[in-house]
């Protein structure tokens, strides 16, 4: 990575924020990853009968009601950017027999997916894997005397991903990118610039393993530009009402069906 680049990463950081109302502010949500050579959008195809799972820890988990474990299930979906997506999908395409799935856990790391990988990926046999996470691997080394490091969670990810895609050959990936909201509440200084690391790791990652990345910084960044980082999330990483409609128009914008 160039130093032009590693700059603009660290200011983008720092500024850092979240957003969202009911209706699709598309206009707010940047662009998912684009194809290097041609400048287009990389967007994930959805196909009839799509078995999409949403992967991560508290952002996607939102008090979702684990024993609600059939697809579909309202309560199921939690109160995060899943159940928005799906939502909006759902009833905008009732023809396409999609199923969807949260599988999200509070204060999960890479390696708590990990254990649960088979029950809560595997056995569901999705064809649309998303996987937001990252946050907790660098925010658990400030608070809960985490040992793991960046380079834990660069290979505690791909081996995940690895895993995956030797039982599911043809899943398509979208990864998200772990956001900070810098100045809301848990996010301060010592975030920084540390946790940049995990999201160029997370993005690396998105490449190697041809998954559509979601650039979720980018997001609130650009969201704080109309509202405060607080108008978007209560504590700087976990999205209120107006944030989860934000990274549901950014999930949004990497598909198409």
């Amino acid at each position: 990575m160039n130093n032009k680049r590693r700059q603009f990463i660290k200011t983008a950081a720092i500024g850092g924020v979240l957003a969202g109302t009911l209706p699709r502010v598309l206009a707010a949500a940047p662009p998912a990853s684009k194809d290097a050579a041609s400048g287009k959008k990389n967007k994930i195809k959805l196909l009839k009968d799509d078995i999409i799972l949403f992967q991560g820890d508290s952002i996607t988990d939102a008090h979702r009601k684990r024993e609600e474990k059939e697809a579909n299930l309202q309560m199921g979906m939690g109160l995060s950017y899943p159940a928005h997506a799906s939502a909006e999908l759902l009833c905008q395409h009732p023809g396409m027999n999609f199923k969807f799935y949260d599988r999200g856990v509070s204060g999960n790391k890479v390696y708590q997916l990990a254990e649960r990988w088979d029950a809560d990926c595997l056995d569901l046999k999705p064809t649309v894997l998303s996987i937001l996470v990252g946050v907790n691997d660098f925010w658990h080394t400030l608070v809960n005397d985490y040992k793991g490091t960046i380079q834990t969670y660069r290979d505690d990810y791909k081996a995940l991903l690895d895993r995956t895609k030797k039982t599911l050959p043809d899943v398509r990936l979208i990864i998200g990118q772990p956001y900070a909201v810098k100045g809301v509440k848990s996010v301060d200084d010592k975030w920084f610039p540390g946790f940049l690391d995990y999201q160029a790791a997370a993005k690396e990652i998105a490449g190697q393993y041809g998954a559509v990345f979601i650039p979720y910084q980018e997001v609130y960044d650009k969201a704080q530009q109309k509202a405060p980082g607080s108008y978007w999330t209560a504590d700087g990483v976990h999205p209120n009402l107006a944030g989860a409609r934000l990274m549901a128009d950014a999930w949004l914008d990497a598909v198409t069906v």
